[in-house]
């Protein structure tokens, strides 16, 4: 039999009539803290309010909006360019005249802006292409601006477009010995380190650079330590003291990156990421990595993946009180596309969903190829 529902007095602290005669006592005693126990069902029943949309809405805790959405674009070389990615539908290569269109679409959804990330006309060992005034994502900046205003610009901060390796930093060569009976790979891996410092010192530049076409927010993403107080102190010298930093704080060696790797043709030729991009393992390391560079100056901070890393995001946001980012990546968006393309998904429904979890996770504002679509659907 289920335990009554009616309460005594002695719930409340005092224990019935045979006690009156302490009541002068109790006049002068600490009020006493009352504890109501949670009713259970059939008292409680959760599904009351979720028996139609408009009890759903009213009650909704997390709501998303366009207004924390932002739009990647990948500029290229050319007029008239729109050069399908085919690892990720819907999403192309621009040249600055059509990036120019895109960016006009995104604001007329009301999405707040974009992150630009730029394939230059040539690569080679020092990352030219990221710092010359004339570099694409400075073109296409300085184009976006002319053309539509109150657009805000992300430019993204990386050497990995434009070295001819592939890789977000200098390389330098190493003499290590490598055993005799090991394999290739072991031996490759044995013949080249990304030098810190050195890479550190481009990003800096990269950054001037675009701050100097008009870019709004600088937002490194290359994982070289120290970059975020070298780019703070450079963007202060050159006199963008407003100029804010988002950094990609906790940015994961990830498996996710495959199709953007495409997108922005910036696979590595030998080698990986993982000695400068983070161990997907590491919770505690992640917000280390936050914490330093809050301390050395980024106004922002961002967790990528987004969806492998939510509880990285739940975690940043109890910790830390700046605004926090998400980057949903390539390899997030083109799981969905597939699915959906095979039929086995709502991708409406799915993709609200997985944008719906990362904001409540906590993160205000989400880098996602989806964004055009989320702002239609939510009008």
């Amino acid at each position: 039999m289920r335990k009554s529902r009616w309460w005594t007095l002695s719930h409340f602290g005092y224990q019935g009539r045979e006690r009156r005669r302490e009541a002068d006592t109790y006049a002068n005693r600490e009020p006493v803290l009352l504890e109501f126990l949670p009713m259970t069902f059939p008292v409680t029943r959760l599904r009351r309010l979720r028996r139609s949309e408009q009890f759903r809405s009213l009650v909704r805790e997390t709501r998303l909006t366009p207004d924390g959405l932002v739009y990647p674009i990948f500029v290229c070389p050319g007029e008239g360019v729109r050069r399908e990615i085919s690892s990720m539908p819907g999403i192309a290569n621009l040249s600055v005249d059509e990036a120019v269109k895109e960016a006009r679409e995104v604001k007329a959804l009301g999405l707040p802006g974009i992150i630009l990330f730029g394939l230059p006309e040539s690569k080679d060992e020092h990352a030219t292409g990221a710092w010359v005034d004339d570099g694409i994502v400075q073109q296409a900046t300085r184009a976006i601006k002319r053309e539509v205003p109150g657009l805000l610009l992300m430019g993204d901060v990386c050497l990995c477009e434009y070295m001819s390796h592939g890789h977000c930093g200098v390389v330098k060569k190493v003499s290590s010995p490598v055993s005799a009976g090991s394999g290739t790979a072991a031996a490759a891996a044995a013949e080249y380190e990304i030098e810190n410092d050195s890479t550190v010192e481009i990003l800096a530049r990269t950054a001037v650079s675009q701050a100097r076409a008009g870019m709004d927010i600088i937002a490194p993403s290359d994982m070289m330590d120290g970059r975020v107080a070298a780019i703070r102190t450079a963007l202060d010298k050159a006199g963008f003291i407003n100029t804010p930093v988002l950094s990609y704080a906790a940015k994961m060696a990830s498996g996710f990156y495959g199709p953007f790797r495409e997108a922005a043709d910036s696979t590595p030729q030998f080698g990986d990421r993982r000695s400068y991009q983070m161990d997907p393992a590491n919770g505690r390391e992640a917000m280390l990595e936050i914490q330093n560079d809050l301390a050395e100056g980024a106004d922002m901070i961002m967790v990528k993946p987004a969806l492998s890393n939510l509880d990285i995001i739940y975690a940043a946001r109890q910790r830390f009180e700046v605004p926090l980012a998400a980057y949903h990546v390539s390899g997030e968006f083109s799981m969905i596309e597939a699915a959906a393309r095979n039929g086995w998904i709502d991708r409406e429904r799915v993709v609200l969903e997985v944008l719906t979890s990362i904001q409540r996770a906590g993160a205000s504002i989400i880098l996602t190829y989806f964004a055009k679509d989320a702002a239609r659907w939510l009008g």
